[in-house]
């Protein structure tokens, strides 16, 4: 049994508003086109602004407010968008793995690049603990008075202090 195009279900009765889509561009997709039709709906709807759909504003409004439909219009249209998303990598990651892969990751191989000089810049684990232990290999610091400054307290000898002119005898 065929319908007729009255009979069918309309996503919202746009009494006069709008225009119909009369003209679809060529070599567009399903996809395309649903995103040309919700596009059309909301134009038709007045609405410019809405409260994003299953949020408490949403809940709140009128069912008969267009605001309400164009939230749910949007909300499906993103999840056609997502769901196409996802259909498509999962073709890509059974065609090609390694596209898959390469797309995927392109966002963090992105950031990574944006954080190579500063961590290129970092000592590594190696280079540290070679410091860490050279530094407990170096000579003992020599004092050395200065003058003008006040004596210099000298470690492990308690009472005795290095003095401008007096080095020699520490």
């Amino acid at each position: 049994m065929t319908s007729r195009p009255q009979d069918r279900p309309r996503l919202a009765d746009t009494a006069g508003r709008g225009r119909p889509l009369r003209v679809v561009p060529s070599n567009v997709t399903p996809g395309d086109i649903t995103a040309l039709r919700a596009e059309t709906q909301i134009t038709a709807l007045g609405v410019t602004t809405w409260p994003t759909y299953g949020t408490p504003a949403w809940l709140q409004l009128n069912p008969q407010d267009p605001r309400c439909y164009a939230a749910t219009l949007e909300a499906a249209e993103l999840h056609r968008r997502a769901e196409t998303e996802r259909q498509r990598l999962d073709s890509l990651m059974d065609e090609d793995p390694e596209a898959w892969w390469r797309e995927i990751t392109a966002d963090a191989n992105a950031h990574a690049a944006t954080l190579g000089r500063s961590l290129a810049a970092r000592r590594t684990a190696e280079e540290l603990r070679v410091a860490r232990d050279r530094a407990g290999n170096r000579p003992p610091h020599q004092l050395r008075a200065t003058p003008g400054w006040p004596p210099i307290a000298i470690p492990g000898q308690p009472g005795r202090y290095l003095v401008y002119g007096q080095e020699n005898t520490a």
